[in-house]
């Protein structure tokens, strides 16, 4: 993987967090939401895992704010 690919998995992972930190939900709790294991938004916020696409679209929908935001710095 490329350093911006890495990069940008990075920023998405600190956006995903400020949002759920923002609405006062827990990790597991929007791991629940999105009907995938408990400990998966803690590996995707800490760019251990990847997110897919169509998880993302989930999770800004859930947070009613564009996809873009989440590749914003």
């Amino acid at each position: 993987m490329s350093i911006t690919q890495e990069q940008t998995y990075h920023t998405i992972g600190k956006n995903i967090r400020k949002y759920r930190q923002l609405s006062n939900i827990s990790q597991e709790k929007l791991s629940e939401i999105l009907d995938v294991n408990n400990k998966f938004i803690g590996h995707v916020e800490r760019c251990e895992r990847y997110i897919s696409l169509k998880k993302l679209i989930e999770i800004a929908k859930y947070f009613n704010v564009p996809v873009k935001n989440f590749f914003e710095d």
